[in-house]
């Protein structure tokens, strides 16, 4: 992390380390400016840091460097938002230089006091790790360069939009490290999300955007690869999805011929299931009644098949059908559904299946569950060769490949979905009508299928429903 940052003519350097625990970033940094790397004529030091026990370790770690470099050491026992905000509302002192951080990964309830005084300088954000990003942005001078070590989760899905927009609008994104073995870089701390390394600079000029990788925290085997600006942040995305690449190759679906189309090019829509359960909890039942429908969570979908109901599982099968609930349901018929969580270590990120209306016999209507992705045509089912092709299709290696190119989440959101690129509606007919004649779906099977499409495509065969081989 320290090696990241640049050497610039900023004359004095004046480091933050929010959260500093026992100092060793800090002292990661000094040791760069020992060796000649960083030059600065003086140095000083603000280390924050709210636990009493890591204080004592963070004071004798940086008491060591005092001897050898010209050096003011600040130690500061308070709750790192607090000092922020006060000190970007009340405070006149020079901003700093440099910050350094590895910040603590907590959810901000809406009404917690830290989102409030979050709020009082503009800053809307879920996280602590985000918040501590943030303030330290605001606290640096133009020019400033930031290097954090932080989960990858701030990169897409709506409710980091906000932090994202203050990022990119602040700071230049100069670098970002990924750790190929997500098992293995933080393994000893329970961490649940891909993490990065990132380096930013603070009123920047946004130039191209270097991406490493290493398989672990050993960094023995470093690859690093420029990309434009573009292909990080697409110019046309509202959302400001960070997109991080771990290869300067084109993915693969970018460049297929036979994958074109936007979902609204093939007449169909993908939604969140909208039942969330906490909210209408007087309405679920465990057991399907007369006055209920079939209500589907992920439980319920495993390899690819439909079991409902499941007697004894910890969710409910069904849902009370009556007017409070039936703005949340779905005609029954076949949808192709993706759940939007899956663990880290899964084989695919996106997994499909296709629930078809016999599997709920005399149930007029569905309900999605909000851990649903739902495929649906107008709020209405798909043609059941449409739904299984489209599947087939999500559940291919090439398409897994890709998403994870640009999503370090293990969560799948409808946007996500909604802004990928499909084969045509003909073209997934067909696949879906040989998916249905298929006594075994295997991957190797479904991969084999997907390069026999981009065969025919590029050769300009008209037919997309010719046999295999």
């Amino acid at each position: 992390m320290a090696g990241l940052f640049r050497d610039t003519p900023l004359g004095n350097y004046r480091l933050l380390d929010p959260g500093a625990g026992i100092g060793s970033l800090t002292g990661a940094f000094l040791e760069r400016c020992l060796s000649g790397e960083l030059s600065s004529d003086h140095l000083a030091v603000t280390a924050i840091e709210v636990d009493d026990l890591l204080r004592d370790g963070l004071k004798r770690t940086l008491s060591s460097y005092a001897s050898q470099l010209d050096l003011d050491i600040e130690v500061v026992a308070e709750d790192f938002i607090e000092e922020a905000v006060n000190r970007l509302q009340f405070s006149t002192a020079d901003r700093f230089t440099h910050a350094i951080l590895n910040p603590p990964y907590k959810k901000l309830g809406s009404g917690s006091r830290h989102r409030k005084l979050l709020r009082q300088i503009g800053i809307e954000t879920v996280n602590l790790y985000t918040a501590f990003v943030a303030l330290s942005l605001e606290l640096l001078m133009p020019g400033g360069q930031l290097v954090a070590v932080i989960p990858r989760s701030f990169c897409n899905g709506p409710y980091y939009r906000p932090f994202r927009e203050f990022l990119l609008q602040r700071a230049a994104i100069h670098h970002i490290h990924l750790f190929a073995a997500r098992n293995r870089a933080f393994r000893d701390d329970d961490v649940l999300q891909e993490n990065i390394i990132i380096l930013l600079e603070r009123d920047g000029r946004q130039v191209e955007v270097s991406i490493s990788t290493s398989t672990d925290d050993q960094l023995t085997d470093i690859v690093a690869e420029r990309h434009a600006f573009e292909q990080i942040v697409h110019p046309s995305d509202r959302e400001r999805f960070i997109h991080i690449p771990a290869s300067s190759e084109p993915a693969t679906l970018a460049t297929s011929p036979v994958v074109q189309c936007s979902l609204a090019d093939i007449g169909l829509q993908v939604s969140t299931g909208p039942v969330v359960d906490f909210r209408l909890k007087a309405h679920l039942r465990e057991t399907p009644t007369a006055d209920t429908v079939p209500l589907l969570y992920p439980a319920h979908l495993t390899g690819g098949c439909t079991t409902w109901p499941r007697p004894g599982g910890k969710k409910p099968n069904a849902i009370v059908h009556n007017p409070d609930t039936e703005k949340w349901l779905y005609p029954n018929g076949c949808y192709c559904l993706v759940r939007r969580f899956s663990s880290k270590e899964e084989k695919r990120r996106i997994v499909a299946t296709v629930v078809r209306p016999e599997s709920f016999p005399g149930a007029g209507m569905l309900g999605f569950e909000n851990h649903l992705n739902v495929f649906h045509e107008n709020r209405q089912g798909l043609p059941v060769p449409l739904a299984q092709g489209l599947a087939v299709f999500l559940n291919s290696t090439v398409v897994d490949e890709d998403f994870r190119r640009f999503s370090g989440h293990t969560q799948v959101n409808a946007t996500d979905l909604r802004r990928m690129k499909y084969p045509d509606r003909e073209a997934l007919m067909a696949l879906g009508r040989w998916a249905m004649g298929c006594d075994e779906l295997t991957q190797a099977v479904v991969d084999e299928r997907l390069q026999f499409f981009e065969a025919r495509k590029s050769l300009n065969l008209p037919s997309l429903t010719q046999p295999h081989g």
